[in-house]
């Protein structure tokens, strides 16, 4: 019996869990995990995590004193709560988790800094190293300079929503230890701007802008790893296997353990290094100049930033009524 594509992909690429559904990640066994508000909100609604919310809240509403209104006890809550379970998450995986900073923060340099200071020091007081955490930051230009202050610092950082090569290039020349570039979303922009239903995985505009990126880590040299996330479907994942890590949500991973049949290797630093790449240098201008002309990285940075906002005060929402639960 032939190994399914999941762990040929493994031999290859380093697998990393997109949820933060705790049983999820165990069954699966990935190295890493990632989380945003979106999927900390969805776990939150599990009844198997309900102790972890609670416990969270009460810990919240300790902290700041009866007369603290509902609303500062649930960002509060928050906070704690994406680190509580990126503490659970990190018992069961080796390697590491991202833990997302507010994105309402995401073109404020000095907040971002503080935020990723504070998730890191309530790791640390979990007995948690900050070499298994990475502080998830969008990445805006505001935003980058503020992982390059948090590296300098031992703070690792995964720069998410990246859809560009300017992204990514500022990325690895502020020494970020990761990038997320997002394959489905750029899927998404393109087949609604062109009309197209599909397209083929090689031809997929999501999987072109990852290789290229890749291809451009590898022919100079770069040390800042790449992560392809927000996938469609395996063909996208396929396409990419060889990329240094790849986030893939419990649903896809299925879809990879239950297929068999060969997976070739598509990226690889051999075939980068002998291609003609242009070297680039990234300033404020130059990263502004081409984000202006990336009609796509414009229009998804921008959803992306206000779809992760929305999702953190659905968040709030919903730990505020929960709080007021516990409480009646």
């Amino acid at each position: 019996m032939g190994k399914n594509l999941l762990e040929q992909l493994k031999a290859v690429t380093v697998v990393v869990a997109d949820t933060g559904d705790i049983e999820a990640i165990e069954k699966f066994t990935p190295r890493d995990a990632t989380t945003n508000p979106s999927l900390i909100t969805a776990a939150s609604q599990m009844p198997q995590y309900q102790g972890i919310v609670d416990d969270t809240l009460k810990g919240a509403r300790a902290t700041l004193g009866a007369d603290a209104s509902a609303h500062d006890v649930a960002t509060l809550a928050f906070e704690r709560l994406a680190v509580s379970f990126g503490h659970k998450i990190l018992a069961v995986i080796p390697g590491r988790v991202s833990t997302e900073v507010d994105a309402r923060l995401s073109f404020d340099t000095d907040a971002t800094i503080a935020m990723g200071r504070e998730l890191i020091k309530m790791y640390e007081a979990e007995g948690v190293s900050r070499e298994r955490v990475l502080i998830k930051i969008a990445a805006t230009w505001e935003g980058i300079q503020a992982a390059a202050v948090l590296e300098k610092e031992g703070i690792h950082c995964n720069l998410t929503l990246l859809f560009g090569l300017h992204q990514a290039i500022a990325c690895a020349e502020n020494g970020i230890t990761l990038i997320s570039p997002f394959v489905g979303r750029i899927l998404d922009w393109y087949k609604k701007d062109t009309g197209r239903d599909s397209y083929a995985p090689a031809e997929d505009p999501g999987v072109v802008s990852v290789t290229e990126i890749y291809n451009y880590y590898k022919k100079f040299g770069y040390k800042t790893e790449v992560m392809g996330a927000s996938f469609r479907n395996i063909g996208e994942i396929t396409e990419l296997a060889g990329s240094d890590l790849l986030t893939i949500a419990p649903s896809l991973l299925a879809e990879l353990q239950a297929t068999e049949g060969e997976l070739p290797r598509k990226l690889d630093p051999a075939h980068a290094a002998t291609l003609n790449i242009e070297k680039l240098s990234m300033d404020k201008a130059t990263f502004d100049r081409m984000h202006a002309e990336n009609r796509m990285a414009t229009d998804k940075l921008a959803e992306g930033i206000d779809g992760f906002a929305k999702a953190l005060e659905a968040l709030e929402k919903l730990l505020s009524e929960r709080l007021a639960s516990l409480e009646a």
